[in-house]
This record gives structure tokens, sequence and C-alpha cells, in this order.
């Protein structure tokens, strides 16, 4: 029997025996809206193999054919798949005389073309020929679709700066295992990663802190070289249409209330200056900062200024504020923002964090965009720190279009969803990829929880609450989150998103049929199994030739072990509620 080598696990693959060889003479046919999809399997294909996959020459009937009667990779639009398997959905038909990818819309196409490349082998992942290599595809038919709408991942460049070129590799590898979002967080207490031109200081001040804590807040050992780096105008009209090119929409996320203290040094008016003592700076150390945005008039015009920027250069209709871990404390210190609380007839400073969010709520859908937020927005007015963490109120006040990013667990999602409200699941029990993949006192810097490869591998976004009810049409997906407090470079990073980001693929994108029996049924046990099969025959070797760090099986690389480096484990398993 067929077993495909492919990550993530299509719907159906069927066997058609033997093999379409690819050479000089094979051509690409591309149909109206598959040109995205043919400039990149042109691009990295003849990078990888040398073959130029010219255009097709036209025979009478409309068709192409290749030269000298080669073969003929063709893409193509089709209703008949979208009806079937929605825009996202394509068939792959593989025969001995050509190949055919038909998506429901030029998204399909794409994912198809991934597919495509998966089948040539782990070679095809390199930049330049090997020598003495022929190709071929296996003659297959494919069937496919996403689970999921949103199959996200999030990258933290606030803590630790990922240079602009470190971004596009990200994009690439999200676009190999068909993840189609990316959540850049690009401001926070330790960093502001975005120019904004008309308040400059923002990157001038805030884009650098003097040192960085090395391992956990706990940690007695400092690296005192100053950290920063931001994304200019520029750079982030290339991220997003690179993005865009592989069908990937780029989410900003811009932080507040909280949070803030990059900002604040910045700008130290944005702050509460009746409420601190001394000058604030970039946060040079982890954790939540006290500083808090003051909640005046002025500073939401200046955050409006931001917004303004940021909608002209990342047109996707998503925009995260963050939303969480707003400590109350300095607004209750501080005399101006008690009256303030007072006068907008709020119940006391608390409710202050409520306020922010519904006005850039309403800001944004104005504007005709989404906010999401993390879940503590759904406090309406609670400041997400204490109690229940404001889920009981299920975003009583926001408008009908704001977003819950659920990463407290399960019980913000389901509260949401079951008042109407879309959600994304990303539980930090269960899809932090920062937490660390075993209990093994090799593991570099031990952050959080133990998430093995399996347990990521089993994440369902849908919450058990919520199966099989109309709620569960509110989970738009998931994203896999990475926070870099403890990720100081690309190869650390590596380490901690894979081989987990490939099973997070798998399970936002692979349907119950795919991972199990027909009719979902099947041993997770067993599923699992079949995945760390194709992990060990191909998807391993396709990592490496892309360059990727992973996390071995057996256990880290000498050189990826970080000793006398303090770190946070969390002792007991995960509590997902």
């Amino acid at each position: 029997m067929y077993e495909p080598d492919l990550v993530p696990l299509p719907r159906s693959v069927e066997d058609g025996g033997g093999r379409l060889v690819l050479d000089e003479r094979t051509a690409l046919d591309a149909g109206p809206g598959t040109g995205r999809a043919a400039h990149w399997l042109r691009t990295a294909l003849a990078a990888a193999t040398g073959l130029p996959l010219p255009p097709a020459g036209r025979d009478g009937g409309g068709g192409g054919e290749g030269a000298g009667g080669g073969a003929v990779v063709r893409l193509r639009v089709d209703e008949a798949v979208a009806a079937e398997l929605g825009p996202e959905g394509y068939r792959l038909d593989v025969t001995g005389g050509g190949a055919e990818i038909r998506g429901g819309a030029a998204p399909g196409v794409f994912w198809g073309a991934q597919t495509l490349r998966q089948l040539l082998g782990p070679a095809a992942y390199r930049r330049a020929p090997l020598p003495g290599r022929t190709w071929s595809l296996p003659c297959v038919r494919v069937a496919d679709a996403p689970r999921f709408a949103w199959r996200g991942f999030m990258l933290d460049t606030a803590r630790h700066f990922t240079p602009k070129d470190g971004v596009l590799r990200w994009i690439d590898l999200l676009a190999a295992h068909k993840l189609n979002v990316l959540h850049l967080h690009l401001t926070d207490d330790q960093g502001w990663r975005l120019e904004i031109e008309r308040f400059p200081r923002l990157t001038e001040v805030g884009a650098w802190r003097r040192r960085t804590r090395l391992g956990h807040r706990a940690s007695p050992l400092w690296d005192i070289r100053p950290h920063g780096g931001f994304y200019t105008h520029d750079d982030v009209r290339e991220i997003v249409a690179y993005a865009a090119e592989r069908h990937i929409t780029v989410v900003p996320e811009i932080d507040l209330p909280g949070h803030s203290q990059a900002a604040v040094a910045a700008y130290p008016e944005l702050g509460n200056a009746d409420a601190r003592e001394g000058t604030p700076e970039v946060w040079d150390d982890w954790g939540v900062s006290p500083e808090v945005l003051a909640p005046t008039e002025d500073v939401l015009r200046f955050y409006e200024g931001v917004f303004e920027e940021v909608l002209e250069l990342f047109p996707g209709e998503f925009v995260h504020i963050g939303g969480d871990e707003c400590p109350a404390d300095q607004w209750r210190r501080s005399p101006a923002a008690r009256a303030r609380a007072e006068r907008l007839g709020l119940d006391g400073v608390d409710a202050l964090h409520g306020w922010f969010v519904r006005h850039f709520d309403r800001w944004l859908a104005e504007r005709g965009r989404r906010l999401v937020g993390w879940d503590e927005i759904l406090g309406a007015g609670a400041n997400g720190m204490n109690g229940d963490g404001g889920t009981a109120g299920a975003g009583t006040g926001l408008g009908p279009g704001a977003v819950v990013s659920s990463w407290r667990g399960r019980a913000g999602a389901v509260a949401a969803a079951r008042a109407g409200r879309d959600v994304v699941m990303c539980p930090e029990q269960e899809v932090y990829l920062d937490h660390r993949q075993d209990g093994g006192e090799d593991e570099p810097v031990p952050i959080g929880y133990v998430r093995t490869l399996r347990d990521v591998y089993g994440f369902d976004p849908v919450p058990p609450e919520l199966a099989g009810t109309g709620a569960a049409e509110h989970v738009l997906g998931a994203q896999a989150n990475l926070w870099t407090e403890v990720v100081d470079d690309q190869r650390r990073a590596d380490y901690q998103a894979f081989p987990r980001l490939a099973a997070f693929a798998e399970a936002v994108w692979s349907g119950p049929g795919a991972r199990g029996g027909a009719d979902g049924s099947g041993d997770p046990g067993r599923r699992f199994g079949d995945f760390e099969r194709r992990m060990a025959a191909a998807h391993y070797a396709r990592l490496d030739a892309l360059g990727v760090a992973y996390r071995p099986p057996s256990g880290p690389h000498p050189w990826q072990r970080r000793p006398g480096i303090a770190g946070r484990p969390f002792q007991e398993p995960p509590r997902v509620s």
C-alpha cells in the first residue's frame, strides 16, 4: 500500500502506480488566477532542480504542451473544486503524461504546489541542484482542504528582535507547512519594533534596551550588550508583500494599555507621571511591568496616530491590540487616573482597561478592521489579573467583530463562542512553543510545561465543551505562539519551534478523517505513530535541507544545550480549563 510521506497529511491520497519524470523539456502551464503559485513553483523548483519549467506551448485545443513532447505541470482554478473543497482546497493528479493542480481559488493552487514539492523529495528544498539527481513524481491522486481557516504562528519580536531576513525565512517555513497567518508581536515593555514616522522616538528610544537578562527573571546573569532593532515602513511593505505571494496574512500586534513601558520610555507623557518614581526606561527584565498607559484623551489620540500608520502598512482584516496582563496598581496610585475613571462613570480604575479596549474596538471597526485581543478583553472592564480573569463577561461591550485569542486555557474561548464571538485557540498549556519539549536536564533554559511532539500533535482547537454544537463554528482556528524572552537567536527559535510546529500544522490542517479512519476514528497513538514515520522518512530531511536547527527526536545536540542558565519549569502537568 502506498504510504505518502506528506506533512500535513492530506484528506485522501490514492496511488496511481508508476512515476512522472521531470526534465529539461517539462513545462509549466499556468491558467488564469494561478500566477502567484506559478511564480513560486518555478522559482523554488528551478533553484533546487536546475529545471527551467518554461511556459507551455499552446496546441490547437488550447492546452499546454512541453517542448519536444515533455511533461506538463498544469495549474488551474476550478469552480467545481471550490464547491467541493473550498477556496483553499485542491486536487493534485499526477499521471505518466503530466501533473495537474486544480484549486478552489488561488490559495488552493498554491497549497497544491506545496504538496507537489514534497512529493519530489527532500532535495527539492535545497537552493542549488545536487549532482547526479533525476527528478520524478509518484503517480497519485490527492484531494485536500484545510480543517481551519486560521492556521497561525505568533513570533514575538519585541523581547528578542528578529531581523527582516529572519521574518522572510519564517514566512517560507510557514508556507511549507500550509500555515497561513503570521502574527507579529511588535511592541512590549522590552522593545518597540515598528517605525512610526510621526512619532520617531518610539524607535529612536523605544527600540533599544541597555542589557538583557539571561534566562528567567530569577537568573543573576546578564548579557550587557545593548539589544534592539526595528522594521522600517519599507521593511514591513516587503514582509507583507512576500507573505501575500504565499497566501499568508500578517497580523500586527501593538500592545495596550499594558505591556507599554517601551512606548512610555520614548514618550513619558503617555504614562502615569503622578504614580511613578524616576524616569522610565525600556525594560531590561522579564515579566509584567507595572507601567501602563495613562487614561487620557491625548494618549488615545497618540495611539490612533500609531494605528493609522499600522493600517496603511498592514492591509489585512485583523489588528491585534494585546489587551493582556494590565495591572491596575499604577492607576490606583494615580489621582489623575482615579479622577478620570470617576468622570467616565466607571466602576473603579480596574475598568479603565476595558475602556481602552472598547475605544480601539470601535475605532478599528469604523475603518473596516477587526480587533483581536488576548482573552483578558472578555472582562468588559476587569483588568484581567484577578479572579476568573474577566472571562465570564464574554466581551460585553465589545463590537460583534472583535476576536478573542484564548491563551490562558479554554474557558475564555468557550464563553466567547457561546456568546457568538469568534475565537482563535492558542492555550499556553498546549501550543506555547517556548515551553520545554522534554523533562530532561539537557533542555536549554527550560520554561513552562513539558509539551512533547506527541502532546502538540494531539491538540484539538475545538474545546470539547463546544464540539458538536453550533458555537464550534466560531473557532476560526488556532495558532502556536513563540515568546522569545529566552529565545535569543534564529537557531534557538528553530529548536523551540521544530519539529513541534510541523505537528501543530497537521493538527490545524488535517481533518479528523485524515488523522484516523474514514470516520475520524482510530487509535490516537497509531495516528501519531504514522506522523512519526512520515517525519523520519522524509520531513526531518526536508527541514535539514531548509537549514532548520530543530530538536532531534533523541534530544538536543551538545551545542543546543545552555547549561548554567536558569529557566522556570512548571513541575505539575498542564491543566487546560
